[in-house]
């Protein structure tokens, strides 16, 4: 199985990109192929899904690993294929989506392509109260982005993050404490993770 690719785009469709990696180019599905038009020639890292079937190998590509996620999720509710799923996203509007699942808002669902009233109400049913780790609000976008340049100027801060995720911690308990890990200044790794995992039991 796939995870990414980290390659040049050299081709752009309605349907799908290019990306060429050591001489050999791959087809990759995604939802808005036109947002890598700016991209053409250039190296990008796209997370991928592959889904095998008797006539075709199909990738699926994506920007980062909470759009693929959330692709995920969408595809495992009965009616929804993978195809569906990317149309589903392609919009970008994945926060308008999430609360309009969260809200039980199937009208707004169905403004989505192959979206019917039947799936709106199956997406409700399957998947209301598993996306919160992938809501996302400007707010939300613009503290991620400083948290995120402070990060890259702590590289130990940034591996117990990493750490806690791989321990099963979601973004959102992880994204909870990061302050009061900054807060304590320039430490290691595990003494990091050691404070780290003292806050997550403070609930």
């Amino acid at each position: 199985m796939y995870e990414y690719i980290i390659g040049k785009v050299t081709f752009i469709s309605p349907y799908y990109i290019v990306v060429e990696t050591n001489g050999i180019g791959y087809q990759v599905s995604v939802g808005n192929p036109y947002r890598y038009s700016g991209k053409t020639d250039q190296e990008v890292k796209i997370y991928l899904h592959q889904v095998v079937r008797e006539d075709a190998h199909l990738l699926y590509g994506f920007t980062d690993l909470d759009e693929k996620q959330l692709f995920l999720k969408l595809i495992s509710v009965s009616g929804i294929g993978p195809k569906s799923g990317l149309a589903i996203m392609a919009s970008d509007d994945h926060g308008g989506l999430i609360h309009a699942i969260e809200s039980e808002d199937a009208a707004y669902l169905t403004k989505f392509p192959g979206v019917g009233k039947k799936t709106a109400q199956q997406m409700i049913l399957d998947l209301k109260g598993k996306l919160g780790e992938l809501e996302t609000s400007d707010a939300a976008v613009e503290a991620m982005a400083k948290s995120t340049q402070t990060q890259s100027n702590n590289q130990p801060l940034s591996e117990a993050l990493e750490a806690l995720g791989a321990l099963g911690y979601s973004e959102k308990e992880i994204k909870r404490i990061t302050p009061k890990l900054e807060e304590l200044g320039a430490q290691p790794t595990d003494e990091y993770l050691r404070n780290a995992l003292k806050f997550m039991m403070k609930r």
